[in-house]
């Protein structure tokens, strides 16, 4: 929105200060060491399986677990899925969480942490992360995951997750590329597992999780009546595993699943639904048809209305029947 009435309205939001994000430049300047280390097979492999299996945590955990409250699962399984989310490097996952919150609260009005319409393409995609405006963890919207420890802690020391996985894949880098330990600091080693499958995938991993706050509210289509700008992008929901539904999302938060339609492929679902199977979590909430059917809210009660009217006009006539005794 660039109108001068409209940008009336618009939130101050300040500018990045460069000291204070030097870490985040650096995560971005790191993957040019594979031009010095090269990189072999084993690592572009842990790269896409990185970006992938971590999109996974992204959207399964931080998003339609921790945010939206889409199925319910143990307190053990609670952490290592904020755990294994926050390898991501996205920040601690009561942040994540709460800010996602603050988003779908105010939608693309002035409030909105991220709104393209309103603030732009690069500010929506990546400059309120590494703007000072929301730096800290809003536990008020957040309150609870924010009543476990470990969640807390977690939070606090975003880093140990991804530190712990880097390790890992460094690791994996010096025996499965080099000789074992000795090639821990080798450049065919464990460095070029580090510079490709941890520090470029992590950076690719950003950006994929971006889109949807910026592309996805202006590129694609509108099935639903939101209020607001999120559209359904098919490339987008390969990209993240099912998040390109992004209209669909806005219009029912609810539920598990955001490709409402079989043809709506949503890979984050799948991998929650066999979860589900196995028992790792449970109650797993659906989209009732009387939403996926509906253009608006108001087209949606007034199906659901209609239906009720129905069972009940059903259980009248089964009542009516019955013999008296």
């Amino acid at each position: 929105m660039n109108s001068q009435s409209a940008g009336q309205h618009i939130q101050k939001r300040n500018k990045p200060i460069l000291k204070d994000e030097i870490s985040f430049i650096v995560m971005h300047l790191l993957p040019i060491g594979i031009f010095w280390t090269g990189a072999t097979t084993f690592d572009w492999v842990m790269c896409i399986s990185l970006y992938f299996v971590r999109m996974f945590f992204i959207t399964g955990a931080y998003h339609r677990y921790f945010a939206h409250k889409t199925y319910k699962t143990s307190r053990w399984f609670q952490f290592f899925l904020a755990f294994m989310a926050q390898t991501s490097a996205q920040k601690g996952v009561l942040w994540w969480a709460a800010h996602h919150r603050e988003h779908h609260r105010y939608s693309d009005k002035p409030e909105d942490p991220h709104s393209m319409k309103l603030y732009g393409f690069w500010y929506s995609h990546i400059g309120w992360i590494i703007g000072p405006d929301y730096k800290e963890t809003k536990f008020g919207i957040i309150q609870d995951y924010a009543k476990y420890p470990e969640l807390v802690w977690l939070n606090k020391y975003y880093l140990v997750p991804p530190f712990v996985l880097a390790i890992a894949v460094t690791i994996a880098g010096a025996f499965i590329n080099g000789n074992g330990w000795e090639s821990f600091f080798a450049a065919q080693g464990g460095m070029s597992a580090l510079f490709c499958g941890f520090f470029l995938s992590t950076v690719l991993l950003y950006h994929g999780t971006f889109t949807i706050n910026s592309i996805s509210h202006k590129f694609g289509t509108q099935r639903y009546e939101t209020g607001d700008e999120s559209r359904n992008n098919w490339f987008l929901a390969i990209l993240t595993l099912g998040e390109g539904w992004h209209n669909n999302h806005h219009y029912y938060q609810s539920s598990t699943r955001q490709g409402f339609f079989w043809w709506e492929y949503d890979i984050t679902y799948y991998i929650l639904k066999v979860l589900s199977w196995i028992g790792l979590i449970w109650d797993i909430k659906e989209v009732p048809h009387h939403i996926k059917t509906s253009r608006s809210l108001a087209e949606a009660r007034e199906k659901q209305k209609r239906i009720e009217e129905a069972k009940k006009a059903i259980d009248m006539e089964k009542y009516s029947k019955q013999p008296l005794v």
